[in-house]
């Protein structure tokens, strides 16, 4: 007798609200934000509470929740505030909070009551032990460390009944847990209450500095240089794997991404989970499609972090890149003309007349075509080039889309459709 496979819920990162509300459209079931205190993302668009309470609202409508990461180290006074705090998120309808500091979840305990908790990764959750000391304290989800191997994942899911969280996607710290102080002796930011200004992704040299003399590179001033610097981490292609070993929730990395890297990587994963549950070999027949959609988005190589043994020198960028991203989002869908087959987008980086382009929306709809007629949505009057991001504009296009799809376009993949497309104009005419 086959086992029942739990489903895994997609959880999202979400740095605004403008990206909650996309990657819950795109199939996030879940997404995760930061509040205006107690996170460890100072830069990102950080919520204000009424932020969070249409949040809240636009998820409950879609069946998604809303976490709140809260995973800043406190120092003395850091603290202060914490219980009214995680008391007004309980009541604007907050999931949960994810946490990593002792001191505020016993605040969140003792002076929010019903608010669950997720333990965050900067806790370093690695042995099934662990998982159950932190559920008998009440919490009903631990996130693993990214250190934990696929083995260690499947003995952790036999031996604990706790809710599994684990990374599947996005950029990797190359500290233990993300824990550093790289940043704080660096430029004066503390990377454990939410200031880190990434250190490890600085180029660096190797410098000669005489006495009285100039600055001269070593090894002459080597233009890509990187020491310390991970690739980013897809298991996109193993998905078969989180599931077997009962993962409960998949998080996605990246709350100061773009809406582009949003959708995708929402819409790529859930689609990823949809077909391993209706057949190993649904899955296996679109594994490829579904690793090259995420290669739209990435801007850093991709490995599998931990899950399958120590990372080694191919999983750390060292030197220049060694692929170039070739796709570039440049709009989305505001409204759509059925009768006269034309959209209106928003435009987000430069478009050109006769540009080859993808549109892609929520359930994996993808659907390639050129710009043609493009136009002020203004004034419909016909231009060349439209490069004032956030323009409204026009274009004809050949199929139905709908507010909502995205668009962009390769400058590699896809410069023969414009050819064809008016190869096949001029043949018919």
């Amino acid at each position: 007798m086959s086992k029942e496979l739990k489903r895994p819920e997609v959880l999202a990162p979400a740095g605004t609200l403008e990206k909650l509300k996309v990657a819950i459209k795109y199939g996030a079931d879940a997404v995760y934000i930061g509040g205006q205190a107690y996170g460890l993302r100072s830069r990102a668009g950080n919520f204000s509470f009424d932020e969070m309470a249409e949040g809240v609202a636009f998820a409950r409508v879609h069946n998604a929740k809303v976490y709140v990461a809260a995973n800043m180290v406190t120092h003395e006074g850091n603290e202060q505030g914490a219980g009214e705090w995680f008391r007004t998120l309980r009541d604007i309808g907050i999931s949960a909070v994810i946490v990593s500091d002792p001191a505020l979840i016993a605040i969140c305990a003792a002076e929010a009551p019903g608010l669950p908790v997720h333990l965050s990764t900067q806790a370093s959750a690695t042995n099934f032990e662990t998982l159950n000391f932190w559920e008998k304290l009440g919490l009903e989800r631990v996130v693993l460390a990214r250190e934990v191997s696929m083995e260690e994942l499947a003995e952790i899911r036999k031996n604990t009944t706790v809710q599994i969280e684990a990374f599947v996607h996005g950029a990797m710290c190359i500290s233990y847990s993300g824990r550093c102080v790289l940043s704080n002796y660096m430029s004066l930011r503390d990377a454990n209450r939410g200031g880190c200004s990434q250190s490890c992704r600085w180029k660096y040299d190797l410098y000669d500095l005489p006495f009285g003399g100039a600055r001269a590179s070593i090894k002459g001033e080597i233009p890509e240089e990187f020491s310390m610097s991970a690739v980013d981490m897809s298991m996109i292609d193993h998905i078969p794997d989180m599931i077997e070993n009962g993962v409960d929730s998949l998080k996605i990395e990246g709350r100061m991404k773009s809406i582009h890297y949003v959708s995708t990587v929402s819409m790529t994963y859930k689609k990823a989970i949809d077909a391993y549950l209706e057949s190993p070999e649904a899955f296996e027949a679109m594994k490829q499609e579904l690793v090259d959609e995420l290669w739209k988005v990435a801007q850093r190589e991709l490995d599998t972090g931990f899950y399958y043994g120590t990372p080694d020198e191919n999983k750390q960028l060292f030197g220049a890149r060694r692929k170039i991203p070739e796709y570039k989002f440049v709009g989305e869908v505001v409204k759509f003309d059925g009768n006269a087959m034309v959209a209106t987008i928003r435009q987000r980086n430069v478009i050109t007349e006769g540009d080859a382009i993808e549109f892609y929306g929520p359930g994996f709809r993808h659907v390639d075509t050129v710009v043609k007629n493009l136009r002020l949505a203004a004034t419909d009057a016909l231009i060349e080039r439209a490069p004032n991001p956030m323009e409204l504009l026009h274009i004809d296009v050949p199929f139905a889309v709908a507010p909502g799809d995205m668009i962009r376009k390769n400058g590699a993949g896809l410069i023969n459709l414009y050819q064809e497309t008016n190869a096949a104009v001029a043949i018919k005419s």
